[in-house]
């Protein structure tokens, strides 16, 4: 078994640390809660940034009851831009949101700010508990000035873009102190800044920013120059490993980070259970070791049934990106998909078996693949171990001795993870006592709440001391979320004979009044424009905001101080468009660099091309592509070719 414990007291001298994972569905929420995240993220049925991932508002609501039993929080995505024949719908979706008790609403859309603030006034929902207003990752939020700018218009959180490095997060941090900061710490990686790519769009009509990405990025391409020479042949070259940022969260948390965030709502919940315990683990440690400085920012000890392996789990491969500098090692050209991790290499083959030398041990069903000559994937899964032989189901014919095995599939570890795998359980003191000549219980959670029941008839003198009886009972608590921490009884209380059928009746009444207590969070009450300043001109392209995409948001916009804010990308085509045209836009702008990748940027010390630019990337049905390197923001861009 593995333990971890939240913090039990929340003071106002700490800083409070949210571990936030992905929620795919109901299911996968309540298995993140369970696991150790303070909040979880999920998408409604519409305007979600993964279209795959939706769900009816009232699995939303019960989420939300279920995540507030431990103080931990409910954040849905409704991050996608806004059509004009849209906005009705929106808005009646924010409302049903608001009426579920959602704790925020991620936006990338400005025209649902505009929407919530409307919601805010509206005499129907006064004394509900209103949600806080996030900025999604997908408005692109990589500077102090689009922090700033966010801040005042009334959001509470901003999520950073996952190229940021510490010391950028630590100065948008030292900029904002009072602004709530999200950083992505696992998880998969788009290659283009958040919220700028748009190749999707152009080359399938599936827009990113409408959750509906064709990952372009995955494909393979051949690179050429300007000459149709191939450099680089069919290769997965705007292909980026995993985030993991395990062993760095100290560092992230001293930046400045208030919430870190794991990706991943299109996971299932193995993947779910597995990063969120490793996490969870880290998280804890952390703050066991600075307990002046941080606590968790919701309640309850979290008790698994397996050791957390992020290697089990799926992953291309893993780096901590842009965090310290300029890495060449971030891409995983060879392939898109999961390799899992090293076991050992192929010894010899015989007989429709093989050899593996190495120290892991296997069994019936794992997967396994390896790169043949060629650099190509190729998987197969193992029928039959007798010890380090392995059985195929199908020899693949491409293995040879010497060839390096992963196994992306591990049985063994997908067994530990069936069924209920984790319990959390909120910390309680009971208190059994006498009031007015009246047995009376009285409890307190480490969340604060409290709750009292009394014995309404008259209780005899026990023959035999009953304390060690009264305290079995009450601690019996098992099917609540409430352990019991500490039982009190008072003087007097501890002679009296009180049936255990009675105990139990006023134990239940307890765990009820304390279940059914909403929570009391301050923080769950958006500000609604409390940060708003005075109205000061900024031009759009100094904070990036390019997703004009109906009339309320340009107004936005425009009464906010953002001069210019161009059109989403998506609705140029159409008879009618919003701000302003951006020409020449490109598909992906990015911090990734396929030259300096390959060893070619020259500012930074690489070699000299050989080629002659532009080059060209070139998908397997003749689709071409323009990179252009703008060495002056360090940055590679992708545009059509012309």
């Amino acid at each position: 078994m593995t333990y971890t414990s939240h913090k039990s007291k929340k003071q106002h001298t700490l800083r409070p640390i949210e571990l936030l994972a992905p929620a795919k569905n109901l299911e996968c929420g309540i298995v993140a809660i369970d696991h150790g995240a303070d909040a979880v993220y999920i998408g409604a049925k519409d305007f979600g940034a993964r279209q795959a991932a939706g769900n009816e508002v009232s699995d939303i609501a019960k989420l939300a009851a279920y995540a507030h039993q431990f103080g931990a929080k409910v954040y849905v995505t409704v991050n996608t831009i806004v059509y004009e024949n849209e906005l009705d719908k929106a808005k009646s979706l924010l409302e049903d949101l608001v009426l579920a008790e959602v704790d925020a609403i991620l936006v990338q859309d400005m025209a649902v700010v505009q929407m919530m603030r409307e919601i805010s006034e509206d005499e129907r929902f006064k004394g509900k508990r209103f949600p806080q207003l996030h900025a999604s990752t997908q408005t692109d939020n990589r500077n102090s000035e689009k922090v700033g700018w966010l801040a005042s218009v009334g959001f509470d959180r901003v999520v950073l873009a996952r190229e940021l490095s510490l010391q950028e997060i630590t100065a948008i941090h030292n900029d904002h102190p009072d602004v709530e900061l999200e950083v992505f710490v696992h998880g998969a990686l788009c290659v283009s800044y958040s919220g700028a790519c748009y190749a999707s769009q152009h080359c399938f009509s599936r827009s990113a920013n409408r959750g509906e990405c064709a990952q372009f990025c995955r494909h393979a391409f051949d690179l050429k120059d300007s000459q149709g020479k191939t450099i680089i042949h069919d290769s997965y070259l705007l292909s980026l490993k995993d985030l993991n940022q395990l062993s760095r969260l100290e560092e992230i948390i001293e930046a400045g980070a208030t919430s870190l965030k794991i990706e991943g709502r299109l996971k299932d919940a193995t993947y779910v259970k597995n990063v969120v315990a490793a996490y969870n683990e880290e998280l804890d440690r952390i703050i066991e070791q600075h307990p002046d400085k941080y606590c968790r920012s919701s309640y309850g000890k979290v008790k698994t049934t397996f050791t957390p392996n992020i290697n089990k789990t799926f992953n291309r491969g893993f780096t901590n990106y842009f965090l310290d500098k300029r890495r060449d090692d971030i891409s995983s050209m060879d392939t898109p998909k999961a390799m899992g991790e090293y076991v050992g290499y192929v010894k010899e083959i015989r007989h429709g078996s093989f050899n593996v030398a190495g120290t892991a041990t296997f069994a019936n069903g794992d997967g396994l693949c390896f790169f043949d000559k060629d650099r190509k994937l190729e998987g197969f899964r193992v029928n039959r171990v007798d010890n380090n032989r392995l059985y195929p189901l199908s020899m693949p014919a491409s293995l040879k001795p010497g060839m390096a095995l992963y196994r992306n599939n591990d049985m063994e570890f997908e067994r530990q993870m069936e069924g209920r795998t984790a319990e959390r359980k909120i910390a309680l003191s009971l208190t059994l006592s006498l009031e007015d000549g009246r047995v009376c219980l009285s409890a307190c959670d480490e969340m604060g709440r409290k709750a009292k029941a009394i014995l309404d008839e008259d209780v005899q003198e026990a023959r035999t001391p009953q304390e060690e009886n009264i305290k079995r009972q009450l601690g019996k608590l098992g099917n609540t979320i409430f352990a019991a921490q500490e039982i009190t009884i008072c003087q007097g209380v501890g002679s009296l004979f009180v049936p255990s059928s009675k105990l139990a009746a006023m134990r239940r009444d307890i765990t009820e009044q304390l279940a059914a207590k909403t929570m009391d969070d301050d923080s769950c009450q958006s500000r609604k424009n409390a940060r708003k300043s005075e109205k000061h001109f900024i031009e759009a392209s100094k904070i990036n905001a390019s997703n004009v995409a109906n009339h309320m948001a340009e107004t936005f916009y425009e009464e906010n101080g953002v001069a210019h804010a161009t059109t989403a990308y998506e609705t140029t085509n159409n008879s009618h468009t919003y701000g302003t045209r951006q020409a020449a836009q490109p598909l992906m702008t990015c911090r990734y660099c396929l030259r300096y990748a390959m060893g070619y940027c020259v500012k930074r010390g690489g070699k000299q091309p050989t080629w002659k630019e532009p080059l060209f990337i070139q998908s397997s049905d003749g689709r071409q592509m323009r990179l252009a390197f703008n060495c002056a923001k360090c940055q590679m861009e992708v545009y059509p070719k012309e």
